[in-house]
């Protein structure tokens, strides 16, 4: 039997004298109507940058052709800055002891990285590190910053491994920086920090290479300053 749904020259006059019923109709699955609704958004968002555009500029584009995509554009942007929102909630550098390790650091929560500061009362570059940690806490919000005192939180722990910064993601260790074989610069600064923790995907830092000159290139500053004299 001849399928009445396929598009022939007959099947087209049966249709137009009733004979048999009008076509179906394809069934458009969800999946691409979202594919379709993304395609679609892409095709006329060409030339306006989106990510930019805050919710009130988006609402002021409602009025045109495209109300119906630029709502669910909107809609797609509230729910990613609620998401932002939920995971912006440290912004300062916690002081833990032993007995907070657990709850604080291997269950922080899931996609949460901590940057743990082992640290000593005393030590010049410790107290730098921790000066450093307070101003990226609050650069990085969505990042848990935490300090304990070395033999506070560890037992025993040396103080030649000072300072020691360990990395954890969702509980697992990640990395570790420890003493002198990580910190060989006294005047360590907040940006060459920054890009160590760069590094291990703890920040999304924009820092991708060594903040600190080469000696080479140090040697051949010096070389200028010096014949600027």
């Amino acid at each position: 039997m001849q399928n009445p749904n396929e598009d022939t020259e007959w099947n087209d006059v049966l249709r137009a004298k009733g004979i048999i019923p009008p076509k179906k109709e394809t069934e458009i699955t969800e999946d691409q109507i979202v594919s379709l609704l993304e395609e679609t958004i892409t095709e006329k968002s060409k030339g306006v940058d989106f990510d930019k555009l805050n919710i009130d500029e988006l609402d002021e584009l409602e009025d045109s052709e495209d109300e119906a995509i630029l709502n669910a554009y909107r809609d797609k942007r509230i729910a990613e800055m609620k998401v932002m929102l939920e995971k912006s909630k440290f912004g300062s550098v916690g002081e833990i002891s032993a007995q907070d390790y657990v709850d604080e650091v291997n269950k922080a929560g899931k996609d949460i990285w901590v940057v743990l500061h082992l640290y000593k009362q005393g030590i010049p570059i410790c107290a730098l590190i921790n000066e450093h940690l307070r101003h990226l806490a609050q650069k990085y919000p969505m990042v848990k910053f935490l300090k304990a005192i070395s033999t506070t939180c560890i037992p025993n722990y040396p103080d030649r491994n000072l300072p020691t910064i360990f990395i954890y993601y969702e509980g697992d260790l990640k990395k570790q920086f420890i003493g002198s074989q990580d910190f060989s610069y006294a005047d360590l600064s907040m940006k060459e920090l920054e890009y160590m923790l760069g590094k291990t995907g703890a920040i999304d830092t924009d820092i991708k290479e060594n903040p600190r000159p080469r000696i080479q290139d140090k040697l051949f500053a010096d070389l200028d300053q010096a014949n600027d004299w």
